[in-house]
């Protein structure tokens, strides 16, 4: 019998040595089970989101020199990994050498070469380039080295085979994106299975986590399993990573599916636990009962997790969080008292005049709730002392020798009271706390900036920025319910007008709060981010006429009509947030803190953008004037 040990290891990325230790543990405790074949995920060994790391000719030596310790401990048994692999003879099209996402197969002190491939590895075939992935900028593809070679792709793929126990085994090899090939033009298990039918096939992963992932990789498993008729393996790591503005965890997940793609395996999310089967006995174990969970389930348990490694990676031991009361900072600091013991944790509320008794006793009650450090810093003496400074600054104008002064105008001074917030008095308790203060802006905001350049999109981390409002809100009573077990964020809170407090009109008491309507807003801006085919204005107005918008962007049925009485109405409203959108927003987003990733396109990294300005197609000004019952000009 193949007795096989799934290993989905916590990667570090830009490590290679911890990488090592850590596989080597896995290997003596598999050798120690009587396992035969040790299954690690892909780059196992460097890490994967590296940025521009893998420019660094040092980091590849010690890559190759790490891989080298791992194909050296595979006496006995068969190791299979994922590493950089690299040529020094030749180049990539940038002019640096030559570098392969492989997959290395080692068994005996050597490595075991598939069949067809000029290399001891398997190259991968489909580079992904969308969303985080950046792969073709520093790897060759398996296409490209057909190319090179004169030869077709499919000539290069073949199986990897190895002997144990007097039995030999075709294996088909697959790194990641090699399994998802649906909107690719080949499809390397198709082309496997043309050459030889696999007794077992491996996908070996580094695949970040986003919300309805797993539901997405059964599916499309269990299909390949099934079609191929062979077993399918898949091990992924766990932990976090990172490439700079965007941060991703990896939950790991390791499947097993039998040769009729039913799931006869499957690992906890974010654990580290190594799976030990047996090949031949897998169709007998009892299918996998997948438990339905809600979605506000998953979101904690990513955000949790997130935040946990984040700090431990930047080394960040205590964390000030604003709270004014509100439903953001309230869940941010929440999440944060789960993974910090208490004196580490605190949470401070800076009021001015503008906010009322009832928030900043929410503020209190949260702290006491979390059992954490509080304080109260008013900040309308600074704000108000701010402001006199600029209004009775006398401007000297050297082109014509004359001089005047500027006035504050009341919007300028809700941006005065976000920037003293943050900047003075967040920033000055974080470094006499010795920690870093959280940013606490959610997704809709975060879109159309509906908050301060160097007021409240500051901060060292941003948690909540890759969660719409309505997931926030599901959040808070999922923490209360489920995870703490009772009311640690105030209902009063949940329940209040959302508010940024900063002026007569945004009285909470009077129920008057932002701007955006979160019930209809939160799905707009979905749609400009996260749908595959990005939504614009042209689109959204088509809808509108249509009356088909609601269920283009997943609202609740009737809202706009609700919200928006006439198309003028509407017409303003979704002018002035796109505008924004695409416009001031934009600077903001590239200023912005780190953002944890939960969905299908997180702000950063993973939703790319230049600074271009708003655009109107001549469509969309056609149809805006024939809505608007005026002449068609665009």
């Amino acid at each position: 019998m193949l007795r096989i040990a799934l290993a989905p290891i916590r990667v570090i990325p830009g490590h290679p040595d911890r990488n090592t230790e850590t596989m080597l543990r896995c290997i003596a405790d598999a050798r120690e089970q009587t396992a035969n074949l040790v299954i690690f995920p892909e780059m196992a060994i460097p890490g994967y989101l590296l940025g521009d790391a893998w420019e660094q000719t040092s980091f590849l030596e010690e890559c190759e020199a790490c891989g080298k310790e791992i194909i050296a401990a595979s006496n006995g048994l068969t190791v299979m990994f994922g590493n950089v692999a690299v040529d020094w003879t030749k180049t990539n099209n940038d002019g640096r050498v030559r570098k392969y996402n492989a997959f290395f197969t080692a068994q005996d002190g050597r490595l075991i070469a598939p069949e067809t491939t000029p290399y001891p590895f398997v190259v991968k075939t489909l580079l992904p380039n969308y969303r985080e992935f950046d792969d073709t900028r520093h790897f060759f593809s398996l296409q490209k080295l057909a190319r090179e070679l004169g030869v077709t792709t499919k000539d290069l793929i073949s199986p990897v085979r190895f002997s144990m126990h007097d039995r030999e085994y075709a294996v088909g090899c697959l790194l990641c994106e090699d399994g998802w090939s649906d909107d690719y033009g080949l499809s390397p298990v198709k082309i496997l299975c043309e050459k030889g039918h696999p007794d077992f096939f491996v996908n070996i992963s580094s695949s970040p986590y986003t919300l309805g992932k797993d539901d997405k990789r059964r599916r499309i498993f269990s299909r390949l399993a099934a079609e191929s008729g062979a077993p399918l393996l898949y091990v992924n790591n766990v932990g976090i990573q990172n490439n700079g503005k965007t941060v991703y965890t990896f939950d790991g997940s390791n499947a097993a599916y039998d040769a009729h793609g039913v799931l006869r395996l499957s690992g906890e999310p974010y654990e580290e636990a190594t799976q030990i089967f047996d090949l031949e006995t897998l169709s007998e174990r009892n299918p996998v009962a997948i438990p339905h969970e809600p979605e506000a389930a998953q979101i904690f348990r990513a955000l949790s997790y997130g935040v946990r490694l984040f700090l431990e990676t930047i080394g960040m031991k205590r964390v000030v969080v604003g709270a004014s009361g509100g439903i953001d900072s309230a869940v941010a600091a929440a999440l944060y008292a789960l993974v910090l013991p208490p004196e580490n944790l605190m949470l401070v509320n800076m009021p001015s005049v503008y906010n009322s008794e009832t928030t900043k006793t929410l503020a209190r009650r949260l702290a006491e709730n979390l059992g954490c450090r509080y304080a109260t810093i008013p900040i309308q003496q600074s704000v108000e002392h701010t402001i006199h400074q600029i209004e009775t600054a006398t401007i000297e104008n050297f082109y014509d020798g004359t001089t005047d002064s500027l006035a504050v105008t009341s919007f300028m001074a809700e941006n005065i009271q976000a920037r003293d917030r943050s900047a003075r008095v967040l920033a000055g308790l974080a470094a006499a706390f010795g920690g870093g203060f959280t940013c606490n802006a959610n997704k809709a905001e975060t879109a159309v900036g509906y908050s301060t350049l160097y007021g409240d999109q500051s901060g060292f981390f941003s948690a909540l920025a890759d969660l719409w409002k309505y997931q926030v809100y599901d959040l808070a009573r999922y923490l209360n319910e489920s995870v703490y077990k009772r009311e640690v964020i105030p209902q009063e809170t949940i329940d209040i007008v959302p508010s940024a407090e900063l002026s007569d009109q945004q009285n909470v008491d009077k129920g008057q709060g932002d701007p955006l309507r979160y019930p209809y807003h939160d799905y707009l801006f979905r749609s400009f981010v996260e749908r595959w085919q990005k939504t614009t204005p042209q689109d959204v107005l088509e809808w509108y006429a249509a009356g088909t918008l609601e269920k283009e962007i997943g609202c609740e049925p009737d809202l706009v009509a609700k919200i928006f009485p006439t198309p003028k109405d509407f017409i303003d409203d979704l002018e002035r947030w796109w505008n924004q959108f695409s416009g001031l927003a934009v600077a903001k987003r590239i200023q912005a803190p780190p953002i944890l990733a939960i969905s299908r396109r997180a702000f950063g990294f993973d939703h790319r953008e230049s600074q271009n300005g708003p655009y109107y197609t001549k469509k969309y000004k056609v149809l805006k004037a024939k809505l608007l019952g005026s002449p068609d000009k665009c």
